[in-house]
C-alpha cells in the first residue's frame, strides 16, 4: 500500500479504504447468510419448487447452498479477516507482523549480497582475458547480461537499430578489456551533429563519398565532389581516410557496418538521414546499478563474445 500511496495516507483516505474493505466483507457475509436457507418447503416426495429460471430445458431449483460450499465461503471470510490483522491492507494499519514489500525486498537483497558478494569479489581479482575463458564464470556473467543488457543489445548480443553489435570487431570506443570496462563503468554519450547547413547538394555529395568508402554502389562524380567537403567537416572526427576514432567514438566509415541501418533500408538513405538530422546515442553507466564486481563479469562476458566471433 505504501508503494501506491507514498509513505502514509491521509486520515480521510485511510478511513475510506478501511470502510470500503470491511464493508465489502460484511456485505459478502450478509449475502452468504441470506442464501443459506430457503423459504420453499419440499413436498411429500422431497421435491422443491423451481425459481422459474430455465435455460436449454434445465430448470433452477430453489435450494440453499450445499453445506460444503457454504463452509468454504466461511473459510475465505475468516482468511480475509485474519490476513487484515497480520498484514497491511486497512489504510495506514501496518498489521501486527509489521510486514512490507519494501522490507521483504531489502531482506532478500541483503541475503543475496551476503551470499554472492564474496564470489563476485573473487571473480573481480581475475584479469578479464583469463576470466573470459572460465565457463562457470561466464554462465554467471551471461545471466547478469540477460537481466541488464539484453533489452538494448539483444539476447544474442548482436544489437539492433541504434544499438551496437557486441559480437563483431567494430567498436566505437574500442573493444579491448579496458575500453569495455570504461564503457560499462562510466557510460558513453555519442553525438553526431546535424549538417543541414551544408545544403542539399553537399549532403548528397557527402552521402555518395561515404558510400564509396565502403565500396557501396555510388555516383562517382558526386563522390569526387564530396571528398573535399568530407575533409573540411568530417575528417576531424572520422579521420582523413574515414576509418574513425575510438577516442571520440566516431565510427569507421570504411567497413560497411552501419549502426542506424534499419532492416530493408537503403544504406544511402540511412547516411542522408544521419547527415540531415544528426544522431545521439546514450549508453548508461552500469556500475551504479549492478556494482563494479558485476561490471567486471559482464565486461569479461562481452569480451568472450569477441573471442568466439
Amino acid at each position: 500500500m505504501n508503494n501506491l500511496w507514498g509513505d502514509s495516507l491521509s486520515g480521510f483516505w485511510s478511513a475510506w479504504i478501511i470502510i470500503i474493505t470491511l464493508g465489502t466483507i460484511a456485505l459478502s457475509v450478509w449475502i452468504l447468510l441470506a442464501n443459506r436457507r430457503t423459504d420453499k418447503t419440499p413436498d411429500a416426495d422431497g421435491n422443491v419448487e423451481t425459481t422459474g429460471h430455465a435455460a436449454d430445458g434445465i430448470e433452477e431449483y430453489d435450494n440453499p447452498l450445499p453445506k460444503w460450499w457454504f463452509q468454504l465461503f466461511v473459510l475465505t471470510v475468516v482468511f480475509a479477516l485474519g490476513y487484515l490483522v497480520f498484514y497491511p491492507g486497512l489504510g495506514n494499519y501496518a498489521g501486527i507482523l509489521g510486514w512490507s514489500q519494501e522490507g521483504q525486498w531489502e531482506e532478500e537483497v541483503a541475503q543475496a549480497e551476503e551470499r554472492f558478494t564474496p564470489i563476485f569479489a573473487q571473480y573481480q581479482e581475475v584479469p578479464i582475458p583469463e576470466l573470459a575463458e572460465d565457463p562457470e564464470a561466464m554462465q554467471v556473467a551471461e545471466r547478469i547480461y540477460q537481466n541488464n543488457c539484453a533489452v538494448c543489445h539483444g539476447s544474442n548480443a548482436q544489437g539492433g537499430y541504434g544499438f551496437p553489435n557486441l559480437t563483431d570487431d567494430d567498436w566505437l570506443y574500442g573493444g579491448e578489456p579496458e575500453n569495455i570496462l570504461t564503457t560499462l563503468n562510466q557510460g558513453r554519450n555519442g553525438n553526431m551533429p546535424s549538417w543541414q547547413q551544408l545544403g542539399q547538394e553537399n549532403i548528397e555529395n557527402l552521402t555518395q563519398y561515404v558510400l564509396s568508402l565502403s565500396d557501396e554502389e555510388h555516383d562517382a562524380e558526386r563522390a569526387a565532389s564530396g571528398e573535399s567537403t568530407f575533409g573540411a567537416v568530417c575528417a576531424a572526427c572520422h579521420g582523413p581516410s574515414g576509418t574513425g576514432n575510438t577516442a571520440l567514438g566516431a565510427p569507421n566509415l570504411t567497413d560497411n557496418t552501419w549502426l542506424y541501418l534499419a532492416p530493408g533500408q537503403d544504406v544511402g538513405d540511412s547516411i542522408r538521414q544521419t547527415l540531415r538530422n544528426g544522431r545521439n546515442g546514450h549508453m548508461p553507466a552500469q556500475a551504479a546499478y549492478i556494482g563494479e564486481e558485476r561490471v567486471h563479469l559482464v565486461a569479461a562476458y562481452v569480451y568472450s563474445l569477441r573471442l568466439a566471433d
